[in-house]
């Protein structure tokens, strides 16, 4: 069953203010707090549904299993009004007396019996459903956040979004499971229970359901209170897992500087603050089912006064009076769930709300409606006047300004200027990982707005500085983008990335793992590698983003002379702070500030005079010499 088979236009959003902004808190405003509940709740319910027939059975079993509970005090009052009679009849207890009370007992063993079971096929089916939904919410969700562009990544913490995936997916799940079965299970015993009760005896029935509006204020108070509780809870937990993120990420950072206790105050600050959150929470559900307890009891005692009454005025029979009190015992247990619905309806709510405002995101980058593949001739990349800026709104600065250039196949385009000058911005243009502000990206004249997304990713291929490896052996870190290849392409890219050499001495050579983020690897094995990666799926235009950057200047020069022999037709991108890198470009631009101010060879670069020939004396000249060439930024004292 797949979670997106209802229309996400038909489902209520949750959109809505936050309730806490990094340690300030926000009252929430109650007549939302009124409406969120009911368009979340409405929604898990719409997923549960999608288990139409387990649903439907789960229900069925929770209606039988209310009617065996309620015949349990029907049969209790009958046999007490027998045996009561036959007592009297007989001045004490007779075979017919004893026989009826054995039969009852046999009837109510029966009706116990079936009760459990249809009470354990309800809970087989409920958490079922459960499970299911929580399934396909996960998948949901990463799907999600596979299509959600680096502008939303950009913004928000992996560490948020793991607690979303995990502890607020769980919240959702657990209320299809303990919640909703067994508010179900609830309302079904109380209207079979009262409609039978109110039959016999108008004014006891009463009685008998006096507490239920206590009940419901309580719960519906200490609903609204857990809500604010669980919203800022899980919200504690996000800031809980950021911490305990980064801090695993950056171990070697923390170990180098002796910050053990820095980050354990860190964490222990975040962790108290948790704690005292969960506590707040468990003593709203205390104070609440105290009350509740007590109006319970308060009801039971009045039944039990006024019947008694009512029994000496004949009335009502003992058994009649046994009834009502039995019901009332066996309402004992539901009652005290009701904390446990309204603890899971709050979190459920607070949870939800967190959960689907990541589900109902809409990628800032997709496909356009009917939009065809990029058809690849040549594989001719051209920029015609791009302008970008991350932030959307007017006058924000520009990343890039009016850039415009042309690579043919063949030719190598190389992107040099200080940091911060647009050039990793305009590799991620080429992918379509952001979209242009104006102007166009066109690969063999076509606008890669204009053809799916899928096609240009798989023409285009960028290799980054900061290489990321998964924790998995060489050969599936390799073959990453194209888990078929063949084993002599694997070997080929890792020739060319001048790798193929070490893996191969490795004792179980491409099947070696190599640890979370290829922690066993130095940092130009993880570039060189990564670099071996970018080759296998042969992408028509191939993008070097600094990709050499950790690999010593022998290696990246055998590096380099394998590269231009593997991308000898293809459109190459490399942009690097050496200049050794860019020299056999066909051509080089150089950037600053988002704009291109000096573009040539390097030969006419060189001879220009101009900051690229600066940049290219500042390398290949002694560092005396350079004293007056570059100067140091001001410093702080």
């Amino acid at each position: 069953m797949n979670i997106n088979s209802i229309p996400a236009e038909s489902l209520p959003h949750t959109q809505g203010p936050d309730l806490e902004i990094v340690g300030q808190k926000i009252p929430p405003n109650l007549i939302f707090e009124l409406r969120d509940a009911p368009r979340i709740l409405g929604r898990v319910l719409r997923l549960a549904l999608l288990y139409r027939w387990r649903f439907a059975l789960a229900t069925a079993s929770s209606l039988g299993a209310s009617f065996f509970n309620l015949a349990v005090p029907l049969l209790l009052g009958r046999s007490v009004d027998q045996a009561h009679t036959m007592m009297l009849a007989n001045s004490g207890y007779s075979s017919g007396a004893l026989r009826a009370l054995f039969t009852t007992a046999l009837l109510v063993l029966g009706a116990t019996t079936l009760r459990g079971l249809l009470q354990m096929i309800s809970g087989f089916q409920s958490e079922y459903i459960g499970q299911s939904v929580g399934r396909d919410l996960r998948l949901a969700f990463f799907e999600k956040l596979q299509r959600l562009g680096f502008d939303y990544h950009d913004r928000v913490h992996s560490g948020d979004l793991i607690t979303r995936g995990m502890l607020d997916l769980e919240g959702v799940r657990g209320f299809i499971e303990n919640g909703l079965q067994r508010f179900i299970s609830l309302v079904l015993l109380l209207s079979i229970g009262i409609a039978a009760l109110f039959v016999q005896d108008p004014v006891m029935a009463a009685l008998t359901m006096s507490f239920v509006p206590l009940v419901g204020w309580r719960a519906a108070r200490m609903g609204l209170a857990l809500r604010r509780a669980w919203t800022n809870l899980q919200d504690r937990m996000s800031v809980l897992t950021r911490v305990m993120e980064e801090n695993l990420q950056g171990v070697r950072v923390v170990r180098a500087f002796g910050s053990k206790s820095h980050e354990m105050e860190k964490f222990d600050r975040a962790g108290d603050e948790a704690l005292a959150l969960s506590n707040e929470r468990i003593y709203i559900r205390s104070k609440s089912m105290t009350t509740i307890n007590a109006g319970y009891y308060l009801a039971m005692a009045l039944v039990l006064w006024i019947g008694g009454h009512r029994v000496a005025n004949g009335q009502i029979s003992i058994g009649q009076l046994t009834e009502f009190l039995t019901f009332m015992t066996i309402l004992q247990l539901p009652v005290r769930q009701i904390g446990m619905i309204m603890n899971s309806s709050a979190r459920a709510v607070s949870s939800g709300k967190r959960l689907f405002e990541v589900l109902d995101l809409q990628p800032t980058i997709r496909n356009k409606a009917g939009a065809p593949a990029l058809s690849l001739t040549e594989g001719e990349l051209r920029f015609d006047k791009v302008h970008f800026s991350y932030a959307e709104e007017a006058g924000a600065p520009l990343i890039l300004d009016d850039i415009s250039f042309r690579v043919r196949p063949g030719e190598t385009l190389g992107i040099v200027g200080p940091s911060g000058s647009g050039k990793s911005t305009l590799a991620q243009l080429i992918g379509r990982f952001y979209d242009v502000g104006s102007g166009q990206i066109l690969i063999d004249g076509q606008d890669i707005r204009d053809v799916t997304l899928a096609s240009v990713r798989r023409a285009v291929g960028v290799i980054q500085q900061e290489a990321f490896l998964f924790d998995d052996s060489v050969q599936n870190n390799v073959a990453y983008a194209d888990p078929d290849s063949e084993e002599h392409r694997l070997i080929d890219a890792a020739l060319t990335a001048q790798i193929h050499d070490y893996v191969d001495s490795l004792p179980s050579r491409y099947a070696t793992q190599i640890g979370e983020r290829g922690v066993s690897l130095s940092g130009g094995q993880r570039q060189r590698l990564s670099i071996a990666r970018g080759l296998v799926p042969d992408p028509a235009i191939i993008i070097f983003d600094d990709a050499t950057s950790a690999v010593d200047a022998a290696t990246e020069h055998l590096v380099r002379h394998a590269l231009r022999e593997a991308t000898r037709s293809r459109v190459t991108l490399i942009i690097s702070h050496r200049i050794g890198s860019l020299m056999h470009a066909t051509e080089i631009i150089v950037l600053d500030q988002g704009r291109i101010i000096e573009r040539g060879t390097h030969a006419e670069l060189v001879a220009k005079n101009g900051y690229y020939a600066a940049l290219y004396r500042a390398q290949s000249q002694p560092a005396a010499a350079l004293d007056h060439t570059f100067k140091p930024e001001k410093t702080v004292a």
